[in-house]
Parts: structure tokens; C-alpha cells; sequence
């Protein structure tokens, strides 16, 4: 991660993985690092938001995701059709 990302974690899994949520200032583009964990060897691989997010993906991390989003736009809980309009 370079010094100009700002990182916030979304989700730390049981096995050791973890995803990020960055924002890159020099060019304005949130996205998602994921993180393997050490015994698969640590492969780092960078996700658009709309990738991330795309229909079919409800792991632990997604859910978290929505969860951080729904906060931002006052929010307790995502509403299940916001996650269609993805």
C-alpha cells in the first residue's frame, strides 16, 4: 500500500484473510484489496467496488461492506433491494 491510500478494514476472516477498503487520493477510486492469508501465500489482489459488489457475492466480507455503506447514508441495516441496485 503506498502512502497516499487510505485503508480501512471491512472484514478479517477465521483463516487469516483480510479485506480492505482503500481510497486513493491521487486518482478519486475507492476499491477492495483482499489480502490472502500466509499459508496461501499472502497473494494480494485489488477488486472495483462494482466488481466487489456484483450480484452473486454474499461472503462475510460483502455483507461487512454493505454494512459500512448503510452507515454512511444513515442506515442501521441495508435495505435488501439496496443491494440489487449494484
Amino acid at each position: 500500500m503506498s502512502p497516499s491510500e487510505r485503508a480501512r478494514l471491512i472484514y478479517a476472516s477465521p483463516n487469516g484473510d483480510h479485506w480492505h477498503l482503500l481510497f486513493d487520493p491521487t486518482t478519486g477510486h475507492s476499491f477492495v484489496r483482499h489480502t490472502g492469508n500466509v499459508a496461501s501465500g499472502g497473494h494480494v489482489t485489488d477488486f472495483s467496488l462494482a466488481t466487489f459488489l456484483a450480484s452473486g457475492r454474499n461472503g462475510p466480507e460483502h455483507q461487512e461492506l454493505w454494512r459500512l455503506i448503510a452507515t454512511l447514508v444513515g442506515e442501521d441495516e441495508p435495505r435488501p433491494g439496496l443491494r440489487d441496485s449494484a
